[in-house]
């Protein structure tokens, strides 16, 4: 009873006895964890709704809360069908005979690469034995491993959670963005290691909250929810996030669909200009976008408008709540989004004016050498960094009830998440991701993760047609 958030466990004084409403359980498997006599098991309900091929038990159960409720049904995390995922189709191609792998135990291996426009050309300066470059003067991140910690706001998730993505950050040498809630007092330690996001709703945006961190994301839209805004309910919204992003307590905050000053590239270079300007020229200036059909003809208009990093967030992307209907089906796969991008960058030669983070349903390593493979730089990860932290997928965010003290603003349930070990946890999930990116990179006889961006001669794929083939710009297996 004190474990399940949802009330699925009551204690009936009359009957002396624990009663189960099995309606409420979300499948969270706080219970079965914590049952000290390991004796509870989770299954599926046996007299759920028949269903079939074109009705299935969801689609079912979606029109009778819609026919009860007359709303809109809010889910959380990212799109759940299987048919929009293509990392599963592609494979590595790695090295025999003619191009013989590499050992990274005992050869040297770097992850290292940095984020940010690049100069058309270095100068080199001769010290009399050797030739050095000269350091370019535009502001880079720097990163020990091509994966980053994606946007997570304060209100979205608890400060306890916060901390301890910031703290792994800070030990693995990469960056966490703290998402459009703002920024709490507690994370300005972090502040080297931290990339502050302006949304629509300019949430605690102020002079002193860009001045803060390494890098600032100008938040177009993500891939959970293309088109549309956010919305904080109002119970979540505390006298910490009250203070953090500037509204009142209790209120709900609400991110408009559009920024209201950005209706063109046009409008878009203006403030990517003003944060330049009000930042000195020190930071990066990120802007995300949702993965569309024209994402690669709005990534070109981005580079022009004088941006460092886009950030691409497929529509595998998750989020605290979003519409079902438009998480599952709105916007394209990120494999797709990325090679466009990717393509239509170099072809006019813009691609060394800007890097490129892809995001949305990178579950793995394997994932991320493969987006790195399509033109990527390096990866935003927030889901998996959560699973590390013991979230089990139950998809319960909107709710406030978080069975694991993730996504809840509740004094009480937060105190579930230890910052210190959920920062071991996760700086060993990107040290074991590392690794084996390393592993990877040997057996295709690379040694450096730069190598690889946008080689997709590395690449092969199974099951896919040639349109597919075409766009992905892979060869099939066996060629």
């Amino acid at each position: 009873m004190i474990q399940c958030t949802f009330d699925v466990f009551s204690f009936n004084e009359q009957k002396n006895k624990i009663e189960i409403d099995e309606r409420k359980c979300v499948d969270c498997h706080r219970c079965v964890a914590f049952c000290p006599e390991q004796s509870i098991s989770i299954i599926p309900n046996p007299t759920q709704y028949r269903s079939n091929s074109s009705w299935n038990r969801e689609s079912i159960r979606n029109v009778v809360k819609q026919a009860e409720s007359g709303g809109i049904i809010l889910t959380g995390m990212g799109c759940d069908k299987p048919n929009y995922t293509y990392f599963d189709r592609l494979l590595l191609n790695a090295s025999q005979v003619t191009n013989p792998s590499i050992d990274p135990i005992r050869e040297p291996m770097e992850l290292r690469t940095y984020l940010g426009a690049k100069p058309d050309m270095l100068k080199l300066t001769s010290t009399g034995e050797t030739w050095e470059a000269q350091a370019s003067a535009l502001p880079q991140l720097q990163l020990e491993t091509p994966i980053l910690f994606s946007a997570m706001s304060f209100g979205s998730i608890n400060l306890n959670v916060q901390e301890a993505l910031a703290r792994a950050a800070v030990s693995n040498g990469t960056y966490f963005n703290v998402g459009e809630g703002g920024l709490h007092p507690k994370m300005n330690q972090y502040a080297d290691h931290l990339i502050l996001q302006v949304a629509s709703g300019r949430f605690g945006v102020h002079k002193g909250y860009l001045d803060t961190g390494a890098a600032i994301e100008i938040k177009i839209g993500q891939g959970a929810k293309p088109g549309i805004g956010g919305h904080l309910p109002g119970e979540k919204v505390t006298e910490e996030i009250s203070e953090t992003r500037m509204i009142p307590k209790g209120t709900d905050a609400l991110s408009p669909a559009p920024h209201h000053d950005i209706y063109s590239i046009e409008d878009l270079a203006q403030l990517i200009q003003v944060i330049k300007e009000v930042t000195e020229f020190s930071k990066p200036i990120i802007v995300k976008i949702a993965a569309v059909h024209n994402s690669a003809a709005i990534s070109s208009g981005i580079v022009r408008a004088g941006a460092d990093i886009i950030a691409i967030d497929g529509m595998k992307g998750s989020t605290g709540a979003a519409p079902q209907a438009i998480r599952d089906n709105v916007g394209i796969p990120i494999e797709m989004a990325l090679a466009s991008v990717d393509n239509r960058l170099n072809q006019e030669g813009l691609r060394n004016r800007v890097s490129i983070i892809a995001c949305g349903g990178i579950r793995s390593s394997s994932d991320v050498v493969k987006a790195i493979a399509l033109g990527a730089d390096a990866c935003y990860i927030a889901t998996a960094a959560l699973i590390a932290m013991g979230c089990t997928v139950c998809q319960k965010c909107y709710t406030g009830k978080c069975p694991w003290g993730l996504t809840t603003m509740d004094p009480v349930i937060s105190r579930r998440v230890n910052p210190n070990e959920a920062t071991k946890r996760v700086a060993n999930l990107l040290r074991g991701w590392s690794l084996e990116i390393k592993e990877m990179l040997g057996g295709m006889g690379i040694n450096s993760i730069e190598s690889l961006r946008g080689n997709r001669n590395h690449l092969r794929a199974v099951g896919l047609n040639e349109r597919e083939l075409e766009i992905l710009g892979v060869r099939m297996v066996g060629s």
